[in-house]
């Protein structure tokens, strides 16, 4: 059976995400404690259920440390289990709770909203640890559904290699185990007055990026550090690497370099490619 187990902290997407699980066809449990996911399992088990989806999270927070021995022990009997961990920033989340003016789940214990945020991230911190995270800060509730299906069909015995782009200006992902900047070595197509509406898909900025600039270069040298330490990441057992590249808007520079990444390690590796600022 393939079980996704879904956690992260409140405010970050958990609804958006596990309603893309169900349009994939997951049955799927929100707020589930922890020591009720094996029975779940096998109950599902027995009437043929392929898929499973679960929302865990700090809701029930009193068997949330089980967890990762619960997937442990799914992952020994034979289950292909995921866990996605879907995080943001705390200037993002106090800004969600703010405009739905729904109360945190640690808040009705007599913390400040800034205080909740912090314990939660406490109480979560093992399960970032186990699962793949994304960062879900300036995300359109439509690139989340997309890059949340996008994982759950990869090969979990198989390395998952993302590309990510991204600008600067609307920050680092924090789910990024590298990130390249590529503002200091490429000029921005963004002050050609032909290119500044287009994006790194188009042929016009490809051009210009290969012809009046060391885009190949740079592309080449983030090639060669990957190679050169991939293989320590899969002694380690890792199941994912999460790559980004940033230039300033996220629009140009970074998408180009992300595509020809990519592209060089499709063949040898399980590649997802996200854009983050191309809305």
């Amino acid at each position: 059976m393939q079980v996704v187990v879904l956690s992260g902290v409140s405010g970050s997407g958990k609804s958006v995400a596990l309603r893309a699980l169900e349009d994939a066809h997951f049955f799927s449990v929100d707020n589930l404690p922890a020591d009720l996911i094996p029975p779940l399992i096998e109950s599902a088990q027995s009437r043929g259920e392929k898929k499973v989806a679960i929302s865990a999270d700090a809701r029930s927070r009193d068997t949330l440390g089980q967890l990762p021995e619960i997937v442990g022990q799914l992952r020994v009997r034979g289950h292909d289990v995921r866990v996605i961990f879907l995080d943001s920033t705390d200037e993002s989340l106090v800004r969600r709770f703010s405009e739905t003016r729904r109360p945190h789940p640690l808040a009705s214990e007599g913390r400040a909203l800034g205080e909740a945020i912090a314990e939660e991230r406490r109480l979560l911190a093992p399960l970032a640890e186990i699962g793949h995270r994304i960062d879900t800060s300036v995300l359109l509730p439509a690139q989340l559904r997309q890059w949340v299906q996008d994982l759950v069909v990869t090969d979990r015995s198989r390395l998952v290699l993302t590309f990510e782009s991204f600008g600067f200006k609307a920050g680092v992902p924090l789910d990024a185990d590298y990130v390249f900047d590529a503002r200091c070595v490429l000029p921005n197509p963004h002050y050609d007055p032909q290119l500044r509406a287009l994006t790194g898909h188009d042929a016009e900025v490809v051009a210009f990026l290969e012809r009046e600039t060391q885009a190949n270069v740079f592309v080449e040298d983030i090639q060669r550090f990957l190679q050169h330490w991939l293989p320590r990441f899969l002694l380690d057992q890792r199941t994912s690497i999460t790559v980004a590249i940033g230039c300033t808007g996220g629009r140009h520079r970074s998408v180009y370099i992300a595509e020809q990444l990519a592209e060089r390690f499709s063949s040898e590796h399980q590649v997802v490619l996200r854009h983050r600022d191309l809305k």
